[in-house]
C-alpha cells in the first residue's frame, strides 16, 4: 500500500517516502520514437541496512530474498520497465519493492521435524511386497512336469 508518508508494508514495518531513490532511464522495447526520447523505466533503490523502519530480522531475510537485486551495500535495486508510462512503471516498481518486504516481513516457516515410520507400518509394508512378489513368481512359464 502507498500512503504520502511511504509504503506500509505489514503492522510495525513501514519505508519512508525518503528512503526511496528512483531514477527513471531509458526503456527497452515497444514504444516506437518515443523509446529514444523519453525516460519511461523506473529504477527504484531502497537502502535495506540503514533503514529504520525495518526490524533486524525483516532486513536480513528482505536481503536474502532479493537475491542478484541486492547490492554488497545493502542496496536492493528494483528495474521496471514493463509499461510506457513513468507513472504505470513507477507503481509497478513500487508495487514489487511492498511485495518483496511483505515476505520478508512474514514469520519463517517452521524447520521441520524429522518422522520415521512405525515398526508395524514397515512391517506391513514388506509382508505385502513379498505378497506382491510371490503372484507375480507365479506368472512365469508353465512347464509341464
Amino acid at each position: 500500500m502507498t500512503s504520502e508518508k511511504g509504503l506500509r508494508i505489514a503492522p510495525g514495518v513501514e519505508v519512508g517516502e525518503d528512503e526511496l531513490d528512483e531514477n527513471f532511464i531509458r526503456s527497452s522495447g515497444p514504444g516506437g520514437q518515443n523509446v529514444n526520447k523519453v525516460a519511461t523505466a523506473v529504477q527504484l533503490r531502497f537502502d535495506v541496512v540503514n533503514s529504520p523502519g525495518l526490524p533486524e530480522r525483516v532486513r536480513e531475510r528482505a536481503l536474502h530474498f532479493a537475491g542478484q537485486r541486492a547490492t554488497k551495500d545493502g542496496v536492493i535495486v528494483i528495474e521496471a520497465s514493463r509499461f510506457r508510462t513513468q507513472e504505470q512503471n513507477r507503481a509497478d516498481a513500487r508495487e514489487r519493492l511492498t511485495e518483496l518486504l511483505a515476505r520478508a516481513a512474514e514469520p519463517p516457516p517452521k524447520p521441520r521435524k524429522k518422522t520415521r515410520p512405525s515398526k508395524g507400518s514397515v512391517e506391513r509394508r514388506l509382508k505385502e511386497k513379498a505378497g506382491r512378489s510371490g503372484v507375480k513368481k507365479m506368472r512365469g512359464k508353465v512347464t509341464s512336469e
